[in-house]
């Protein structure tokens, strides 16, 4: 099944914003020279957030309920195994109060689940 416009723009935007999350995640966690790879948002990653950036923009690409879910942890089905729902809750829990300063819009908007 196809993604409305409308469907398809949040998508996108979640994917960014995943991203964006991981990214300052790893410049705040893990060595500059460590970061040697690109993610999904364009920002240097080192491989092992790579490897989770990946992951989950491949899952919100897969989302079923893009249409209907405020956010994830509030999903009736998970998606993430136990493992990658740690390590992205360790992301989420450093880089959401960031994102207001790297991302103002983004944070905002992902905020009010628009």
């Amino acid at each position: 099944m196809e993604d409305t416009p409308r469907i398809a723009a949040r998508r996108k935007r979640e994917k960014l914003v995943v991203s964006q999350m991981v990214a300052i995640y790893c410049a705040g966690h893990h060595p500059a020279a460590s970061r040697t790879k690109t993610a999904h948002c364009g920002g240097a990653i080192c491989p092992d957030c790579a490897e989770l950036d990946r992951f989950a923009v491949a899952r919100t690409q897969r989302c079923r309920k893009m249409e209907t879910k405020t956010s994830c942890n509030k999903c009736e089905h998970h998606c993430y195994s136990p493992q990658m729902q740690q390590r992205i809750r360790d992301v989420m829990r450093y880089a959401g109060p960031r994102m207001l300063y790297h991302h103002p819009i983004a944070a905002i908007r992902h905020m009010l689940g628009k």
